[in-house]
């Protein structure tokens, strides 16, 4: 069982930090020296990184506020928060991700239809700058506002306090079915105005869409009514549940990591869903972070092209990619998406800023305030052809969710040019940023980093 790692352990952990960005030749280029990554794309390898061991631990616990690292993963932030009763307002479905991650990337799951998105529980937090200084900041800040979807281009987090909610032992899920997309963003309109449906409350709201005419929304209500409870960590797949049963009981643990053992249906790919490969798979190693691994290792030696190529099939385009698109134009989005990329299944997940105040409050990843959006969530391959390594169908993905009104996650490969990407991610805003904290320009920029790769 973790538990808080203290205040001095925090000050060792950061004061080994900036000795090491001292230790830097003057002038090079300044990153974090990380053993795992969530990004699905590439970067150049730009020398020795920043020392980041001991800042991956909860600091102190009080009350609804926790003191954390930037480098505690969920796994280990619920591990302590959940011996109080308490859990992040939004914890993302992979064990791996980072607090500081989630913060300047972008994090979502079930509950960000009431709790926005990671960072909008975050109510402080020291950055490490491109300059060597570790800043406070907060709310209102031009740096804390600039910090989310900014990917390290602004520093990266040692410390950030946010808010817990408290949560019982149990929850209880719904597995609704509807036959059209419209149908169902009608349903998220609803849920996210009045906070239930068919007078239950929900806590937790996402869904998945199997075919055109095939589509859910699991709604989950936190409860300590007690009764018992699936697990799908063993046989069982959770997604595939929701084919199966109208409802569900899960411990709240299981209910927050239910994508993580089968990495939402990616796992298929492995062969770890086929019943005789899955009684094999030691369940310790069936989790994200080790599906990873294999997705890096087919990526370094072309596996799955020579595969491709052994059965006949045209060559491959990875089309992975999470997708912010208004409610009222899912149903739009979906239908082009069947008629032009045709992968199934695909992830829904609502959201909707908590913050209010100006129309996009947040610069780096221009949301509207008061409006509600549904993340769409593909991962996998499309066979394209000759044409692949062009990457057709991201580029087509880029121009149609743009065209109504969504944007896009920077976490996997990205293809706009310079001038469409500063106008959909506030790129003169965070230059102005950048400049004042980073003014001999140490950290790679966030076009850099995520289109050009650096």
């Amino acid at each position: 069982m973790r538990t808080p790692v203290g205040w001095e352990r925090h000050s060792a952990g950061v004061a080994r930090l900036t000795e090491s960005y001292d230790a830097l030749p003057a002038g090079s280029p300044v990153r974090l020296a990380k053993r795992t990554s969530n990004l699905f794309r590439g970067r150049a390898e730009l020398g020795p990184g920043l020392d980041v061991t001991g800042l991956d631990g909860v600091i102190e616990v009080d009350g609804d506020v926790a003191e954390v690292q930037g480098m505690c993963t969920y796994e280990h932030l619920v591990e302590v928060t959940l011996a109080t009763g308490r859990i992040p307002l939004v914890v993302p479905q992979l064990r791996t991700i980072t607090l500081g991650g989630a913060v300047t990337g972008l994090g979502i799951e079930s509950t960000s239809f009431r709790s926005g998105l990671p960072h909008e529980s975050v109510l402080e937090m020291d950055v490490l700058t491109g300059s060597g200084e570790v800043v406070t900041t907060t709310p209102g800040d031009a740096l804390f506002d600039a910090f989310p979807n900014s990917y390290g281009s602004l520093g990266y987090a040692t410390r950030l306090r946010i808010e817990l909610e408290p949560v019982p032992p149990f929850v209880a899920l719904r597995h609704v079915r509807f036959d059209d997309a419209s149908a169902l963003a009608d349903a998220v309109s609803r849920i996210v105005e009045e906070g239930a449906w068919a007078g239950e409350r929900v806590d937790g709201l996402d869904g998945v869409a199997f075919a055109p005419g095939e589509l859910y929304l699991t709604l989950a209500r936190w409860t300590d009514e007690p009764g018992p409870t699936s697990d799908y960590t063993r046989q069982q797949v959770f997604y595939r549940s929701l084919q199966q049963r109208a409802s569900d009981r899960l411990t709240i643990l299981d209910y927050l990591w239910r994508w993580d053992t089968d990495w939402f249906w990616c796992s298929r790919a492995f062969g770890a869903q086929h019943p005789l490969v899955r009684r094999v798979w030691p369940r310790r190693l069936r989790r994200s972070d080790v599906y990873w691994r294999l997705v890096a290792l087919d990526r370094r030696f072309g596996i799955g092209d020579r595969l491709d190529r052994r059965a006949g099939r045209p060559q491959g385009e990875r089309v992975v990619q999470d997708v912010e698109v208004p409610v009222d134009r899912l149903a739009e989005f979906l239908g082009w998406f069947d008629a032009e990329v045709g992968m199934r299944p695909v992830w829904l997940c609502p959201l909707r800023l908590r913050r209010g105040g100006s129309e996009r409050p947040w610069p780096g990843y221009p949301l509207s305030a008061g409006r509600t959006y549904v993340n769409v969530g593909f991962w996998g391959v499309v066979n394209v052809g000759p044409e692949a390594p062009t990457s057709p169908r991201n580029r087509a993905i880029e121009a149609e969710v743009s065209a109504l009104g969504g944007h896009k996650s920077l976490y996997s490969e990205a293809f706009y040019d310079r001038e469409e990407f500063d106008r959909l991610y506030g790129g003169a805003h965070l230059a102005s940023v950048k400049a004042q904290h980073d003014p001999q320009d140490r950290l790679t920029s966030l076009f850099d980093k995520v289109v050009q790769r650096r």
